[in-house]
């Protein structure tokens, strides 16, 4: 609120002038992030406020917006009423929460009865929420096995990926993605997911934290260990994977699905095992490659396969 106070102009009337706006939060996708794991130490976000007004009409600057970085794929949800607000899959894709709307100042109430309002519109607040955000990769293909069955190993030979790789089970703590590039123009990307354990389809171990990135892969690469244990049936370590993976979702079990049985390099008689479940597989209708990711044998015959399956049969 505020009055024209100036030598020689008698009653010079109300000039306030209004508050600017408030900030806006942007919540923005961006390709360039693959994890959320910055906000472990940001979690608070506030646009600035809107600048106050002035005499001589002068109208307060607009605060500057905040914008939130997320992955692509990342689902944001209202965290009080659990309500899915946006599915961010695409390149800049955002969310706007708008900053508070500014207040006139007392010009604006300036009338042929009232030529000297003592009065201000108070401004409005902005939207303040609690959000929870949580990410599903966008992969084309989904590396799933179980522990230590050589899947970062695959991924590094596979792509310019290079995730922590041991002899010990569950190296991979957190989904890793790579791109596979047969030319410039022809790629897909794949997400090595850590190992599964059985009960990871009904939540045991982290099995739902890693399961819900194999929902939005278009085909699923099984890896088995052939010396996972000479007197355990390979076959029943495949009928272990379907079995988390119906658990957790069915639907996952009508992706297209391709078998990997790796570390044929061992000893013969793992390659021989191999061979006959490559049979076997064949006979359910399932396409398997006998491969070593270290290596690499077995590998050129298992890109000409997904590339068929991604360039040529989806056309």
């Amino acid at each position: 609120m505020s009055f024209r106070r100036e030598k020689y102009i008698p009653r010079g009337g109300p000039d306030g002038g209004d508050v600017g706006f408030g900030g806006n939060i942007v919540i923005r996708a961006v390709e360039n992030l693959n994890s959320l794991y910055r906000f472990k130490y940001k979690r608070h976000f506030k646009a600035q406020n809107g600048q106050p007004g002035g005499g001589r009409n002068k109208t307060g600057g607009n605060g500057k917006d905040v914008v939130v970085e997320v992955p692509l794929g990342t689902l944001v949800y209202d965290e009080e009423t659990g309500e899915l607000l946006q599915d961010l899959t695409e390149e800049r894709q955002e969310i706007l929460l708008p900053g508070g709307k500014g207040g006139w100042g007392n010009q604006h109430f300036a009338t042929s009865t009232n030529r000297s309002p003592r009065k201000a519109q108070p401004g409005l607040p902005g939207v303040e929420k609690r959000l929870r955000l949580s990410l599903k990769y966008l992969a084309d293909v989904g590396l799933v096995g179980l522990p230590n069955a050589g899947k970062s190993t695959l991924l590094s030979r596979l792509t310019m990926a290079r995730p922590k790789i041991d002899s010990y089970p569950f190296t991979t703590l957190i989904p890793n993605l790579g791109v596979l590039a047969f030319d410039e123009e022809r790629t897909i990307t794949v997400a090595d997911i850590p190992g599964l354990i059985e009960g990871a389809g009904e939540g045991r171990g982290l099995g739902h934290q890693f399961l819900k990135h194999i929902e939005r892969t278009r085909l699923l690469l099984h890896v088995l260990d052939v010396t996972h244990d000479p007197q355990h049936r390979l076959l029943e370590d495949f009928h272990i994977l379907r079995r988390e993976l119906e658990g957790y979702a069915a639907s996952l079990l009508e992706k297209e699905q391709v078998i990997v049985i790796n570390k044929i390099d061992i000893c013969v008689e793992d390659e021989r095992r191999a061979e006959n479940m490559v049979a076997v597989l064949g006979e359910m209708g399932l396409e398997a490659f006998p491969i070593s990711a270290l290596t690499g044998e077995g590998l050129d015959r298992l890109k000409e396969a997904l590339f068929r399956r991604f360039y040529i049969q989806h056309g």
